[in-house]
C-alpha cells in the first residue's frame, strides 16, 4: 500500500513538473540538488524500514525535514566560508542511500526466493 502511494506521489509530483515551467537561478541548483539527494535516502531509509516491518511515519517525516536542511545548512556554510561542505551531505546521504537501496534488494530478493520456493514445495 504504502508503494502505491509513493509512486502516486512521484507521478503526481513529476507530472506538476512537466506541466508547469518552473526554474530556479543557478545559484540555488547546489541547494537544490542537496535537498533532493537528502530526501532521496530519507524515502529510501522509509521503503527500508517499511520492508523491515519497523517503518514510522513520525520518524520519516522529521527525518526528511531534518535531512534537508541539514544539507541546505552545509551548502549554505559552505557557500559564506568559501569551502565545498556540500561535499559531506553527498558523502553521508550517498553512502546511506546505497546502503539503504542494498538492503532494500536483499530483502525483496529474499522474499522472492521464500516465495518461490513455496510454491516449489505446493507442486
Amino acid at each position: 500500500m504504502i508503494f502505491v502511494l509513493i509512486l502516486a506521489g512521484l507521478a503526481i509530483g513529476l507530472g506538476i513538473g512537466f506541466a508547469f515551467n518552473i526554474t530556479f537561478p543557478t545559484a540555488y541548483s547546489f541547494y537544490i540538488t542537496m535537498a533532493l539527494l537528502a530526501a532521496m535516502d530519507s524515502v529510501a531509509g522509509a521503503a527500508r524500514s517499511h520492508m523491515e516491518g519497523k517503518y514510522d511515519s513520525l520518524v520519516f517525516i522529521t527525518g526528511f525535514v531534518c535531512n534537508a536542511i541539514l544539507a541546505g545548512l552545509l551548502t549554505l556554510m559552505g557557500d559564506k566560508l568559501g569551502i565545498p561542505l556540500y561535499y559531506a551531505a553527498i558523502l553521508v546521504f550517498g553512502g546511506r542511500l546505497f546502503n539503504n537501496l542494498a538492503v532494500i534488494r536483499r530483502i525483496a530478493l529474499d522474499k522472492f526466493l521464500e516465495k518461490r520456493k513455496q510454491q516449489s514445495w505446493e507442486k
